[in-house]
C-alpha cells in the first residue's frame, strides 16, 4: 500500500470510529434523559394529584423535568449531528456540553469559596420548607430521610421547627412546641419511635436534649458526612464530570476529521466510499496493524 493510500485509508477509519463513538455517546445520553424525564414526569403527576408542594425549587419532579429536558434535547442534537456530519449542530453540541461543564465546575468553585453563603441559603430553603412541612409529601419524605439518615434535626438547628404553625410553641395541640418523631434519638436498630418523643422539647435547654433528640442541624451533620466521605463524593463527581469531558474531546475531534474530510473531498462524504478497490479489499482483510497508526489530524 502506498504512502497516499496508507494516509486515505487512516483517515477514512479514523473518521469512521469517531462517528460511531460520538453516536453511541449521544444516543446513550439520550435514552437517559429521556427516562429522567419520564419519570419527573410521572412524579409530577403525582404530586399534582396529591396536591404537595407549591415552591417549584423544593419539588424533585421539577428539577427531574427539567434536567430530563436539557439532557434529552442537548443529546438528540448530537444524535443528529453524529447522523448528519452538521458542523452547525456539532459545535452547538459541542459549545453546550463544554458551558455544562465549566458552569458545573464554577458553581463547585464558587460554592466552596462562598461556603458560608451558601449555607446560610441552604438553611433558609430549609426553614421555607419546615413552613409547609406538613402540607408537602415531597419535602416531608426528604427531611425525614435526611434526619433519620444523618442523625440530626432542622436545618441550622432543631429549633428551626418553631417556624412551623403545627410546632409553634404558641400553637394549640400535641404537636406544639415539638419536632417530628424523625429527630428523636433511637437506640436500637429498626427502632419504632413514639411519634410524640419530641414533645415539647423547643422550650429546652440543647444540653437537656442529648438522649432525646438529635441537637445539631441537618446542614453541619451533611458537610460532616461530606468530609468524611470524601472518597465517594471525588468518585461520584468524576463520573459526573468525565463524561461530559469525554464529550467534548470526541465532539472536538470529529468536528475537526469532518473538517478535514470538507477539505479533501468537499463534503462529508465518508473518504471509504470513494477508496479505490485495493483499499476495500486491503480492508477486507484486516490490517490491524494499520489500525493502531491511524489516529486524527489535528491542525
Amino acid at each position: 500500500m502506498s504512502s497516499n493510500e496508507e494516509t486515505r485509508y487512516c483517515h477514512s477509519f479514523s473518521y469512521v470510529f469517531l462517528k460511531f463513538t460520538l453516536f453511541v455517546y449521544a444516543i446513550l445520553w439520550w435514552l437517559i434523559g429521556g427516562f429522567i424525564l419520564g419519570i419527573g414526569i410521572y412524579a409530577e403527576v403525582e404530586r399534582q394529584r396529591y396536591k404537595t408542594l407549591e415552591g417549584v425549587f423544593l419539588a424533585p419532579a421539577i428539577i427531574l423535568i427539567l434536567l430530563g429536558i436539557i439532557m434529552f434535547i442537548v443529546s438528540f442534537i448530537g444524535v443528529l449531528a453524529s447522523l448528519r456530519d452538521n458542523l452547525t449542530l456539532l459545535k452547538v453540541f459541542m459549545y453546550t456540553l463544554a458551558i455544562c461543564l465549566i458552569l458545573e465546575l464554577l458553581g463547585g468553585i464558587l460554592a466552596l469559596v462562598f461556603r458560608n453563603q451558601t449555607v446560610d441559603l441552604v438553611n433558609k430553603n430549609i426553614r421555607k420548607g419546615i413552613v409547609n412541612y406538613y402540607d408537602d409529601l415531597d419535602f416531608k419524605n426528604i427531611m425525614d430521610f435526611v434526619q433519620n439518615k444523618f442523625k440530626c434535626c432542622g436545618g441550622q438547628e432543631y429549633k428551626d421547627w418553631e417556624v412551623n404553625m403545627y410546632h409553634d410553641c404558641s400553637a394549640p395541640g400535641p404537636l406544639a412546641c415539638g419536632v417530628p418523631y424523625t429527630c428523636c434519638v433511637t437506640t436500637k436498630p429498626n427502632e419504632v419511635a413514639n411519634t410524640l418523643c419530641g414533645y415539647k422539647v423547643l422550650d429546652k435547654q440543647r444540653l437537656d436534649l442529648i438522649d432525646t433528640i438529635y441537637i445539631r442541624g441537618c446542614t453541619d451533620a451533611f458537610f460532616l458526612w461530606l468530609m468524611d466521605n470524601y472518597k465517594i463524593m471525588a468518585g461520584l463527581l468524576l463520573g459526573i464530570l468525565l463524561p461530559q469531558f469525554f464529550g467534548v474531546v470526541i465532539s472536538w475531534l470529529y468536528i475537526t476529521r469532518v473538517e478535514d474530510a470538507i477539505s479533501e473531498f468537499g463534503h462529508y462524504m465518508d473518504g471509504l466510499l470513494q477508496a479505490n478497490a485495493h483499499e476495500r479489499q486491503a480492508k477486507r482483510r484486516g490490517h490491524m496493524a494499520k489500525w493502531f497508526k491511524c489516529m486524527p489530524e489535528i491542525d
